[in-house]
């Protein structure tokens, strides 16, 4: 028997990719998954890419989710706190969503709206001693998927003394799975194919996090809509606050980071080459007009934006090798 592991939230795009990762894990067994209209529809009919794994999604009830060793919630933004509140505090538990990721509850009442749950370990495990915070920890809050995407991007920077913290502007394209799995007109392929379209503008949820999370004081970031399934590309750029190559900071940062690439000069990150894996990949040079430094990052958000990261998290909090049951490498074509 191995670790007992249970997803609530099973049904939606991260909640599959949770199976997919778990049903490959070598240390993992995965003894219940659980959802809302799909409860009592087979795995395999939710998810047609898991065809083989048998097992009928329950009703998400705490009593489905107790006897499990770890808990992974993947529910929308504002329901996972009342479902983690009724678990016992000996199972350790990832939310992949955002109710305990910000330290300031004025924050989440402004981006978010209703009560601050309070805040947990922020999974992000690449920060400076974050890793060790995630291993000690039995509530871990995952990061978001843009904010792991900008994060890992700008965060070396800043703290190097690099940039500016008060001068950061993003721009950042995701696939449209990270709008979730709910019928939405405006997802629509008919309307979404073909076309590029910005969406919360100046007020995307992921802002505060962003900041808390990377030392950024001052955060402008534009989300766009692009036409495919799944994958971030962020743009982030900074002022300067001293001459230094930022593709050498980054590098010595994420030096003993397995699931971080700093590219080679001259390669630049692309969605396709991280689709599938738990990887980020990073390039960065110095604008040659504005002087201002431009970081190109791309990742899978349904990977390390997600559900990678999740099980990442896990691995680290239950003592196994941060990699276990997780792929470096993307699919292509």
């Amino acid at each position: 028997m191995g670790i007992r592991v249970a997803v609530a939230g099973a049904s939606g795009y991260a909640g599959g990719e949770l199976l997919r990762l778990i049903a490959g894990h070598p240390e993992f067994d995965l003894v219940a998954a659980t959802a809302h209209s799909q409860a009592g529809h087979r795995v395999d009919v939710v998810h047609p890419q898991l065809t083989g794994l048998d097992l009928v999604l329950g009703e998400t009830d705490p009593s489905t989710l107790a006897d499990a060793d770890l808990v992974f919630l993947a529910l929308p933004h504002g329901e996972s706190a009342a479902l983690a509140a009724q678990l016992p505090a000996e199972v350790r538990i990832v939310d992949l969503g955002a109710d305990h990721r910000l330290a300031d509850p004025y924050a989440w009442a402004q981006y978010y709206g209703g009560t601050h749950a309070g805040q947990w370990t922020y999974g992000l495990p690449e920060l400076p001693g974050q890793r060790d915070l995630i291993a000690g920890s039995t509530r871990v809050a995952n990061s978001g998927c843009y904010a792991a995407a900008i994060t890992l991007a700008l965060a070396p920077l800043i703290a190097d003394g690099a940039a500016s913290p008060a001068d950061v502007v993003v721009v950042a394209a995701s696939g449209t799975s990270g709008a979730g799995r709910a019928a939405k007109p405006h997802l629509l392929a008919s309307e979404v194919m073909g076309d590029l379209s910005p969406y919360r503008v100046g007020t995307h949820q992921h802002v505060p996090e962003i900041k808390q999370a990377s030392g950024a004081t001052g955060l402008s970031f534009t989300p766009v809509l692009a036409p495919m399934p799944r994958g971030i590309l962020a743009t982030v750029t900074a002022t300067p606050a001293r001459g230094v190559d930022p593709q050498q900071v980054l590098a010595q940062a994420y030096a003993d980071a397995p699931f971080v690439h700093v590219l080679p000069e001259g390669r630049w990150p692309h969605t396709a080459a991280t689709l599938g894996s738990n990887s980020c990949h990073l390039q960065a040079t110095v604008d040659v007009d504005s002087g201002r430094l431009i970081v190109l990052s791309a990742l899978d958000n349904l990977g390390k934006g997600a559900a990678g990261q999740a099980v990442q998290n896990a691995n680290l909090m239950l003592g196994l090798p941060e990699t276990t049951g997780l792929s470096i490498w993307g699919v292509a074509p």
